[in-house]
């Protein structure tokens, strides 16, 4: 493995919490927050660094669904599935979003734009159903409205 992939202030970062007690998830949420997922070289060189198994960071990235092994597209779309928005058409929302994007869950549509999770709860109960693109909640949503979210989303 070729060294110095991490940049200082991650390689810091790390320097900083490694004899703390909860040192991985604070490292890898850390990493996760500067490439937007944990890229597989930099587990191997975070798993280095911290003087764990690899595979004690890869069963930490697969058990917390917040980490992600793949780069998110550049708009990163959360879809709610928590009771409220499920039982208000959150799964005809998905579905659409599918259909429209061409990918499924937890896919990156080819050009690299869209990327798309089923998320428990945003926490807009009263107006589901819900989704987010890049953080802004949409609310109330009709599968009528999604290609204009989309296209938003694009710029367009």
């Amino acid at each position: 493995m070729s060294k110095n992939k991490l940049p200082a202030e991650l390689i810091n970062f790390i320097n900083e919490w490694k004899d703390k007690q909860g040192n991985l998830i604070m490292v890898l949420h850390q990493v996760q927050e500067h490439y937007g997922y944990i890229p597989r070289e930099i587990a191997f060189e975070v798993a280095e660094l911290l003087n764990v198994p690899v595979a004690k960071i890869y069963g930490v990235i697969t058990f917390y669904h917040l980490f992600k092994l793949t780069k998110p597209g550049r708009n990163r779309i959360a879809v709610c599935m928590g009771t409220a928005c499920y039982l208000k058409g959150g799964e005809d929302i998905l579905l659409d979003l599918e259909r429209q994007l061409g990918v499924g869950l937890n896919a990156v549509t080819p050009d690299g734009e869209f990327s798309m999770e089923a998320v428990r709860c945003i926490g807009c109960c009263g107006l589901a159903p819900v989704l987010t693109v890049n953080g802004e909640v949409f609310g109330s949503v009709k599968v009528a409205q999604l290609k204009k979210i989309l296209d938003q989303a694009r710029g367009k």
